[in-house]
């Protein structure tokens, strides 16, 4: 339960389940987000990233100390790889609002994975009576942005926000989809 809402610990997607991490996940989620162009997308991943970092990440997800929740994207159910990537499910501030944010693996990307996970968070958190789906991408990360409009989020405006990975604040692009405006696109 997260905010008054009944947050699924699984998620249907046509091409993959986005799932809870397992401790067996921790080899490939430092690989992933060990990448460059992965920690400079995410606001607090460190580059490099720091061994035994996974391990952490991993506990704190399963022990309910992140904000929301931590989602594997595994693409077993279509013979894909168990981990294709991760979502991270985050409450803002607002009451029933959520920020989304995600990384696909190196092989994985421009394949459409991040879209499908994002669309399935979507529907299941305005499902569960979210009012409002966020998220922020970095001005040099057109791909995460064409995931967002694809997925139905609004241009919002720019911004900015802290990279740990760039050691800098970075400009950004911010988005919101409302579930009011979700429902009424879906009808």
């Amino acid at each position: 339960m997260l905010d008054g809402l009944q947050i699924a610990p699984l998620i249907e997607a046509d091409r993959m389940v986005l799932r809870p991490p397992r401790r067996r996940d921790a080899g490939l989620i430092s690989l992933y987000l060990s990448d460059a162009r992965a920690a400079k997308s995410l606001a607090l991943i460190p580059h490099p990233y720091p061994p035994g970092a996974a391990e952490q990440t991993i506990e704190r997800a399963l022990a309910g100390k992140r904000s929301g929740p931590l989602y594997v994207m595994d693409a077993t159910r279509s013979d894909g790889p168990e981990m294709v990537g991760l979502v991270f499910l985050n409450k803002e501030a607002e009451e029933n609002v959520f920020q989304v944010s995600y990384v696909v693996g190196p092989a994985f990307r421009n394949t459409g994975y991040a879209t499908e996970a994002v669309v399935a968070v979507r529907d299941h958190l305005f499902e569960a009576g979210a009012r409002a789906l966020t998220a922020k991408v970095y001005q040099d990360n057109a791909a995460s942005a064409h995931v967002l409009t694809r997925a139905g989020l609004d241009y919002q405006g720019e911004g900015e926000a802290y990279s740990a990975a760039r050691g800098a604040v970075a400009p950004t692009w911010r988005y919101r989809l409302e579930r009011d405006r979700w429902l009424a696109r879906s009808s």
